[in-house]
Protein backbone atom coordinates (compact mmCIF):
# COMPACT_ATOMS: atom_id res chain seq x y z
CA UNK A 1 0.00 0.00 0.00
CA UNK A 2 1.56 3.32 -1.06
CA UNK A 3 2.45 5.86 1.62
CA UNK A 4 -0.01 8.79 1.59
CA UNK A 5 1.59 12.07 0.51
CA UNK A 6 2.68 14.56 3.16
CA UNK A 7 0.34 17.47 3.83
CA UNK A 8 1.93 20.78 4.75
CA UNK A 9 -1.32 22.68 4.45
CA UNK A 10 -4.93 21.68 3.82
CA UNK A 11 -7.24 23.39 1.36
CA UNK A 12 -10.80 22.26 2.06
CA UNK A 13 -13.49 24.10 0.09
CA UNK A 14 -16.52 22.27 1.50
CA UNK A 15 -16.21 23.80 5.00
CA UNK A 16 -15.56 27.35 6.21
CA UNK A 17 -11.90 27.80 7.15
CA UNK A 18 -11.34 29.23 10.64
CA UNK A 19 -7.72 29.07 11.72
CA UNK A 20 -4.27 27.74 10.87
CA UNK A 21 -2.04 27.01 13.86
CA UNK A 22 1.48 25.68 14.12
CA UNK A 23 0.33 22.15 13.23
CA UNK A 24 -3.47 22.14 12.95
CA UNK A 25 -5.88 23.52 10.38
CA UNK A 26 -9.36 24.15 11.81
CA UNK A 27 -12.64 24.29 9.92
CA UNK A 28 -16.26 24.86 10.95
CA UNK A 29 -18.60 21.89 10.54
CA UNK A 30 -21.57 23.67 12.09
CA UNK A 31 -22.42 25.82 15.13
CA UNK A 32 -21.62 22.94 17.50
CA UNK A 33 -18.70 21.16 15.83
CA UNK A 34 -15.25 21.78 14.38
CA UNK A 35 -13.01 19.74 12.10
CA UNK A 36 -9.41 19.71 13.33
CA UNK A 37 -6.87 18.48 10.78
CA UNK A 38 -3.36 17.51 11.91
CA UNK A 39 -0.98 18.41 9.12
CA UNK A 40 2.62 17.21 8.78
CA UNK A 41 3.95 20.66 9.68
CA UNK A 42 6.67 20.89 12.28
CA UNK A 43 7.51 23.93 14.38
CA UNK A 44 10.67 24.64 16.33
CA UNK A 45 11.57 27.72 18.35
CA UNK A 46 8.01 28.93 17.66
CA UNK A 47 8.64 29.03 13.90
CA UNK A 48 6.84 26.78 11.40
CA UNK A 49 9.40 24.91 9.31
CA UNK A 50 9.09 24.61 5.52
CA UNK A 51 9.72 20.85 5.49
CA UNK A 52 6.92 18.43 6.45
CA UNK A 53 7.53 15.24 8.43
CA UNK A 54 5.77 12.39 6.54
CA UNK A 55 3.05 10.71 8.59
CA UNK A 56 3.36 13.10 11.53
CA UNK A 57 -0.25 14.28 11.38
CA UNK A 58 -1.59 10.73 11.28
CA UNK A 59 0.63 9.70 14.20
CA UNK A 60 -0.38 12.69 16.33
CA UNK A 61 -4.05 12.02 15.62
CA UNK A 62 -3.72 8.35 16.57
CA UNK A 63 -1.85 9.23 19.78
CA UNK A 64 -4.34 11.87 20.91
CA UNK A 65 -7.29 9.62 20.09
CA UNK A 66 -5.74 6.83 22.15
CA UNK A 67 -5.31 9.06 25.21
CA UNK A 68 -8.70 10.74 24.84
CA UNK A 69 -10.35 7.33 25.09
CA UNK A 70 -8.06 5.98 27.79
CA UNK A 71 -8.38 9.02 30.09
CA UNK A 72 -12.03 9.91 29.50
CA UNK A 73 -12.96 8.76 33.02
CA UNK A 74 -10.86 11.59 34.48
CA UNK A 75 -12.45 14.38 32.43
CA UNK A 76 -14.64 14.62 29.34
CA UNK A 77 -12.86 15.66 26.13
CA UNK A 78 -13.85 17.36 22.91
CA UNK A 79 -13.58 14.30 20.62
CA UNK A 80 -16.82 13.26 18.86
CA UNK A 81 -17.49 9.92 17.12
CA UNK A 82 -18.35 11.56 13.78
CA UNK A 83 -16.02 10.26 11.02
CA UNK A 84 -14.06 13.21 9.56
CA UNK A 85 -14.53 11.77 6.05
CA UNK A 86 -18.30 12.25 6.43
CA UNK A 87 -18.17 16.05 6.79
CA UNK A 88 -16.05 16.93 3.73
CA UNK A 89 -16.56 16.59 -0.02
CA UNK A 90 -15.62 13.21 -1.59
CA UNK A 91 -12.62 14.71 -3.38
CA UNK A 92 -11.27 16.08 -0.07
CA UNK A 93 -11.26 12.81 1.89
CA UNK A 94 -7.56 12.28 1.23
CA UNK A 95 -6.82 15.53 3.10
CA UNK A 96 -8.50 14.32 6.31
CA UNK A 97 -8.23 10.52 6.31
CA UNK A 98 -6.53 9.31 9.52
CA UNK A 99 -5.35 12.82 10.35
CA UNK A 100 -8.49 14.65 11.49
CA UNK A 101 -11.05 14.73 14.30
CA UNK A 102 -14.54 16.13 14.54
CA UNK A 103 -14.72 17.81 17.93
CA UNK A 104 -17.08 19.81 20.13
CA UNK A 105 -16.91 23.55 19.55
CA UNK A 106 -15.82 24.91 22.93
CA UNK A 107 -14.39 28.10 24.36
CA UNK A 108 -10.65 27.56 25.01
CA UNK A 109 -9.24 28.78 28.30
CA UNK A 110 -6.22 31.11 27.79
CA UNK A 111 -3.84 28.90 29.79
CA UNK A 112 -1.33 26.19 28.89
CA UNK A 113 -1.67 23.56 31.64
CA UNK A 114 1.87 22.20 31.96
CA UNK A 115 2.62 19.36 34.37
CA UNK A 116 6.19 18.37 35.20
CA UNK A 117 7.23 15.13 36.83
CA UNK A 118 10.97 15.57 36.30
CA UNK A 119 13.50 18.42 36.36
CA UNK A 120 14.17 19.05 32.67
CA UNK A 121 14.36 21.69 29.96
CA UNK A 122 13.45 25.21 31.04
CA UNK A 123 12.47 23.79 34.43
CA UNK A 124 16.07 22.64 35.01
CA UNK A 125 17.40 26.09 34.05
CA UNK A 126 14.88 27.72 36.40
CA UNK A 127 15.77 25.35 39.24
CA UNK A 128 19.51 25.99 38.88
CA UNK A 129 18.92 29.72 39.31
CA UNK A 130 16.18 29.77 41.94
CA UNK A 131 15.86 26.27 43.47
CA UNK A 132 12.26 26.49 42.25
CA UNK A 133 10.33 25.91 39.02
CA UNK A 134 7.87 28.65 38.09
CA UNK A 135 7.92 29.83 41.70
CA UNK A 136 7.29 26.40 43.20
CA UNK A 137 10.02 25.76 45.78
CA UNK A 138 11.72 22.36 45.44
CA UNK A 139 14.17 20.35 47.57
CA UNK A 140 17.83 21.28 47.39
CA UNK A 141 20.28 19.10 45.50
CA UNK A 142 18.08 17.88 42.65
CA UNK A 143 20.03 16.88 39.54
CA UNK A 144 19.12 17.26 35.89
CA UNK A 145 16.38 14.83 34.79
CA UNK A 146 15.71 13.76 38.39
CA UNK A 147 12.17 12.75 39.29
CA UNK A 148 10.31 15.30 41.41
CA UNK A 149 8.81 14.26 44.78
CA UNK A 150 5.38 14.77 43.15
CA UNK A 151 4.18 16.22 39.82
CA UNK A 152 3.88 20.00 39.78
CA UNK A 153 1.57 22.33 37.84
CA UNK A 154 3.58 25.04 36.06
CA UNK A 155 1.16 26.93 33.80
CA UNK A 156 1.93 29.42 31.08
CA UNK A 157 0.03 31.88 28.94
CA UNK A 158 -1.19 30.67 25.56
CA UNK A 159 0.66 32.75 23.01
CA UNK A 160 -0.31 33.42 19.41
CA UNK A 161 1.62 31.75 16.58
CA UNK A 162 5.06 33.34 16.27
CA UNK A 163 5.18 34.59 19.85
CA UNK A 164 6.37 32.93 23.05
CA UNK A 165 4.37 31.51 25.95
CA UNK A 166 5.20 33.04 29.32
CA UNK A 167 5.36 31.07 32.56
CA UNK A 168 2.91 32.30 35.18
CA UNK A 169 2.11 31.37 38.77
CA UNK A 170 -1.15 29.89 40.06
CA UNK A 171 -2.37 33.26 41.33
CA UNK A 172 -2.10 34.60 37.77
CA UNK A 173 -4.15 31.65 36.50
CA UNK A 174 -6.82 32.48 39.08
CA UNK A 175 -6.91 36.06 37.81
CA UNK A 176 -7.18 34.89 34.20
CA UNK A 177 -9.92 32.26 34.54
CA UNK A 178 -11.19 32.42 38.12
CA UNK A 179 -10.35 30.32 41.17
CA UNK A 180 -12.86 27.54 40.40
CA UNK A 181 -11.58 26.88 36.87
CA UNK A 182 -7.96 27.36 37.95
CA UNK A 183 -8.35 24.69 40.62
CA UNK A 184 -10.15 22.31 38.26
CA UNK A 185 -7.52 22.76 35.54
CA UNK A 186 -4.64 22.17 37.96
CA UNK A 187 -6.20 19.11 39.58
CA UNK A 188 -7.37 17.52 36.31
CA UNK A 189 -4.04 18.17 34.59
CA UNK A 190 -2.09 16.52 37.41
CA UNK A 191 -4.52 13.56 37.46
CA UNK A 192 -4.21 13.11 33.67
CA UNK A 193 -0.43 13.28 33.79
CA UNK A 194 -0.14 10.91 36.76
CA UNK A 195 -2.27 8.19 35.19
CA UNK A 196 -0.63 8.53 31.78
CA UNK A 197 2.87 8.49 33.28
CA UNK A 198 2.13 5.31 35.24
CA UNK A 199 0.80 3.61 32.09
CA UNK A 200 3.72 4.77 29.93
CA UNK A 201 6.27 3.56 32.49
CA UNK A 202 5.02 0.04 31.88
CA UNK A 203 5.60 0.55 28.14
CA UNK A 204 9.21 1.68 28.49
CA UNK A 205 8.56 5.41 28.26
CA UNK A 206 9.04 8.12 30.89
CA UNK A 207 6.75 11.12 30.45
CA UNK A 208 8.93 13.85 31.91
CA UNK A 209 6.39 16.62 31.34
CA UNK A 210 3.40 17.44 29.18
CA UNK A 211 1.02 20.21 28.21
CA UNK A 212 -2.79 20.13 28.27
CA UNK A 213 -5.39 22.61 27.11
CA UNK A 214 -8.94 22.96 28.37
CA UNK A 215 -12.15 24.58 27.19
CA UNK A 216 -15.70 25.13 28.39
CA UNK A 217 -19.15 24.65 26.88
CA UNK A 218 -22.09 27.07 27.10
CA UNK A 219 -23.07 25.58 30.47
CA UNK A 220 -19.57 26.11 31.87
CA UNK A 221 -18.53 22.45 31.89
CA UNK A 222 -14.79 21.86 31.58
CA UNK A 223 -13.37 19.66 28.79
CA UNK A 224 -9.93 18.51 27.72
CA UNK A 225 -9.29 19.90 24.22
CA UNK A 226 -6.56 20.27 21.56
CA UNK A 227 -4.16 17.30 21.68
CA UNK A 228 -3.21 14.94 24.49
CA UNK A 229 0.15 13.45 25.43
CA UNK A 230 1.73 13.46 21.99
CA UNK A 231 5.40 13.81 21.06
CA UNK A 232 4.62 17.44 20.18
CA UNK A 233 3.12 18.30 23.56
CA UNK A 234 5.21 16.08 25.84
CA UNK A 235 8.79 15.16 26.69
CA UNK A 236 9.03 11.36 26.26
CA UNK A 237 12.22 9.59 27.34
CA UNK A 238 13.15 5.95 26.65
CA UNK A 239 13.28 4.35 30.08
CA UNK A 240 16.22 2.11 29.16
CA UNK A 241 18.42 5.16 28.42
CA UNK A 242 17.37 7.26 31.39
CA UNK A 243 20.18 8.45 33.66
CA UNK A 244 19.89 11.10 36.37
CA UNK A 245 22.38 13.91 35.86
CA UNK A 246 22.14 14.14 32.09
CA UNK A 247 19.40 15.03 29.62
CA UNK A 248 18.10 11.75 28.15
CA UNK A 249 17.36 11.33 24.42
CA UNK A 250 13.72 11.96 23.59
CA UNK A 251 10.96 10.74 21.28
CA UNK A 252 10.36 14.08 19.62
CA UNK A 253 11.86 16.75 17.41
CA UNK A 254 15.17 17.04 19.27
CA UNK A 255 17.06 16.02 16.10
CA UNK A 256 15.48 19.03 14.42
CA UNK A 257 16.33 21.45 17.24
CA UNK A 258 19.93 20.21 17.37
CA UNK A 259 20.36 20.60 13.61
CA UNK A 260 18.80 24.08 13.61
CA UNK A 261 21.04 25.19 16.50
CA UNK A 262 24.06 24.32 14.34
CA UNK A 263 22.85 26.49 11.42
CA UNK A 264 23.40 30.19 10.81
CA UNK A 265 19.76 30.99 11.51
CA UNK A 266 18.42 33.71 13.80
CA UNK A 267 15.30 31.70 14.78
CA UNK A 268 13.06 34.08 12.87
CA UNK A 269 10.95 33.16 9.80
CA UNK A 270 11.77 31.85 7.30
CA UNK A 271 13.39 28.73 8.74
CA UNK A 272 15.83 26.67 6.67
CA UNK A 273 14.63 23.52 4.92
CA UNK A 274 15.47 20.29 6.75
CA UNK A 275 17.74 17.62 5.22
CA UNK A 276 16.21 14.22 4.47
CA UNK A 277 18.06 12.33 7.20
CA UNK A 278 16.82 14.68 9.94
CA UNK A 279 13.25 14.35 8.67
CA UNK A 280 13.51 10.55 8.52
CA UNK A 281 14.98 10.23 12.03
CA UNK A 282 12.30 12.54 13.46
CA UNK A 283 9.48 10.57 11.80
CA UNK A 284 10.98 7.33 13.13
CA UNK A 285 10.97 8.71 16.70
CA UNK A 286 7.31 9.73 16.47
CA UNK A 287 6.44 6.31 15.08
CA UNK A 288 8.38 4.47 17.79
CA UNK A 289 6.61 6.40 20.58
CA UNK A 290 3.21 5.67 19.03
CA UNK A 291 4.01 1.97 18.70
CA UNK A 292 5.32 1.58 22.24
CA UNK A 293 2.37 3.38 23.81
CA UNK A 294 -0.56 2.11 21.77
CA UNK A 295 0.18 -1.37 20.41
Amino acid sequence: MPTPPSILETNLKSLPFLYRGKVRDIYEVDAERLLVVQTDRLSAFDVILPTPVPGKGRMLTAMSSFWFHRLAHIIANHLLPTPPESVVAPDEVDQVAQRAMVVRRLKPLPVEAIVRGYVAGSGWKDYQKTQAICGIALPAGLREAEKLPAPIFTPSTKAAVGTHDENIDFASVEKLIGTDYATQVRDKAIALYSEAAAYAAGRGIIIADTKFEFGTDAAGKLYLIDEALTSDSSRFWPRAQYRVGTSPPSFDKQFVRDWLEAQKWNKQPPAPALPDDIVERTAAKYEEALRLLTE
